[in-house]
């Protein structure tokens, strides 16, 4: 067995090859004990925390990660602001028109709207330093990712933790997933989701197409990598100014 050290050396040397990750900048802070590795700091973006986790738990001697990374917020927010702000996404979203919406408020769970008729979900909201908590059921895995999405959305969150339920459950693959990336990117405004085409293999999505500025490229590809169950986005998107 390597000895504790080798293995973080190997990790971070994985980490510096990778162009997503930026260890100069961006310094984490790694533990390992018994095979289990502690990853604790702050990352650019929702790619370097997806990255930073999947090259860390392919590295041999790792048996499991906490993970503790973080996301630099677009936007300084207090953790009430951020609840209100996810509450009220899910509040505007048609797909969950007929859900019950709860935020846990000082501690005890209050109700943000009752279902108008007999409800066919739950959305449960926590924040706590900046981090989103999502709990409840939903009636299908493309209404998970969508409250994920939704949630990574408000410019103060630092990183969404969906434990949402799905009832009954479905079994998810590469075609759910690239479906439930058309669908955000339909839903951003900020992206012309008509120019665009995605696919998915192995949970790495692909998107091809034409965007008409570098903005809106890193804005498509922030939006696949949102989506729950993706584990690498390669961005082949062209950028053709109008």
């Amino acid at each position: 067995m390597k000895p504790a050290e080798a293995i973080l050396r190997e990790i971070e040397a994985a980490f510096e090859r990778e162009p997503h990750i930026n260890l100069h900048v961006w310094p984490l802070q790694m533990k390992l004990d018994a095979g289990i590795l502690t990853l604790e700091g702050e990352v650019e973006h929702i790619a370097a925390k997806k990255l930073a986790l999947e090259l860390a738990a392919a590295t041999a001697g790792v048996d499991g990660i906490v993970d503790r990374l973080r996301i630099a917020p677009a936007e300084a927010m207090e953790d009430m602001e951020i609840r209100d702000h996810v509450c009220d996404a899910f509040v505007q979203e048609p797909a969950f028109a007929d859900y019950a919406i709860h935020a846990l408020v000082f501690g005890k769970w209050e109700s943000v709207r009752e279902a108008p008729r007999e409800p066919t979900g739950l959305l449960q909201v926590e924040v706590a330093g900046g981090i989103v908590t999502l709990n409840g059921r939903v009636t299908s895995l493309s209404h998970k990712r969508i409250a994920g999405v939704l949630a990574w959305w408000v410019p103060g969150s630092r990183d969404v933790v969906n434990g949402i339920e799905i009832i009954p459950p479905e079994e998810d693959n590469d075609d759910e997933i690239t479906d439930a990336v058309r669908l955000v990117l339909e839903k951003d405004p900020f992206v012309n989701a008509s120019q665009l085409r995605v696919s998915c293999r192995d949970r790495v999505v692909t998107l091809d197409g034409a965007v008409p500025k570098p903005k809106e490229k890193d804005m498509a590809e922030a939006d696949a990598w949102y989506v729950f169950g993706v584990d690498k986005v390669v961005n082949r998107l062209v950028i053709v100014e109008s």
